[in-house]
């Protein structure tokens, strides 16, 4: 169903934005060479969420999440974590919140119904209410439409989905281009504002900022990257 609910996204550019690009660069989280998609694409970055790995880190990206939601004034009742990665990002964000003075349940989903104990698919607290989706990316809002669907079939509301970092590329579809990205795909098609800690554009205005020569070596890749797969607004 098309929706016209506009998306809920940061400025251009922004101090969260820039601190968590620098932040992910760090940690060893992006990283930069050449990468294939899951669309067969020669990327010249990789963001792997699964390498923020230490107590640390994690609860690093949790603020990030969490002051990105805050500033973002999206209205949810609850946190929901699709398995795998985001069952460790619903319970960190969760904390995090509840830190900041915003104490809000958390749940998540298990890949295979259990017929024991409790019971069913789904863990944590009731799914009730309006309900936020938390991720790393959306690659093709595959795992955005089976959350929809266990949500819906709990009887509570979607209401959004928060992620990292936003590609801003064009999604594949059968091999082809799409004139949208995953992202814009979430926002018009599903109806749910995406609240995203970064972009791509703010990488690029990170390598352009920065300073550093040895960063500064990537920025014609990425922006050449940007240029072929990138999609508007």
């Amino acid at each position: 169903m098309t929706s016209s609910i506009p998306p809920i996204t940061a400025p251009t550019t922004d101090a969260v934005a820039q601190d968590f690009v620098a932040f992910a660069v760090q940690a060893g989280v992006l990283r930069f060479g050449e990468f294939k998609t899951k669309a067969g694409r020669l990327s010249p970055y990789f963001f792997n969420a699964g390498l923020f790995d230490d107590g640390a880190k994690l609860g690093r990206l949790a603020e990030f999440y969490a002051r990105r939601l805050v500033a973002s004034g999206l209205p949810f009742d609850l946190l929901f974590g699709p398995a795998y990665k985001g069952i460790t990002l619903a319970a960190a964000v969760s904390v995090e919140l509840a830190r900041m003075g915003h104490n809000v349940p958390y749940a998540y989903n298990r890949k295979e119904a259990k017929d024991h104990g409790e019971g069913g698919s789904l863990v944590g607290a009731p799914v009730q209410g309006r309900i936020l989706i938390i991720d790393d990316v959306i690659s093709a809002g595959t795992s955005v439409r089976e959350s929809i669907a266990m949500i819906r079939a709990a009887g509570a509301q979607p209401c959004g989905v928060t992620i990292a970092l936003d590609r801003q590329e064009k999604a594949s579809e059968n091999g082809v281009d799409a004139p949208h990205s995953a992202v814009q795909f979430v926002q018009r098609e599903l109806g749910l504002p995406v609240v995203a800690i970064a972009t791509l554009t703010d990488l690029l205005h990170y390598l352009r900022a920065s300073g550093d020569a040895n960063l500064g070596q990537y920025l014609p890749a990425v922006q050449a990257y940007r240029d072929r797969y990138g999609v508007a607004g």
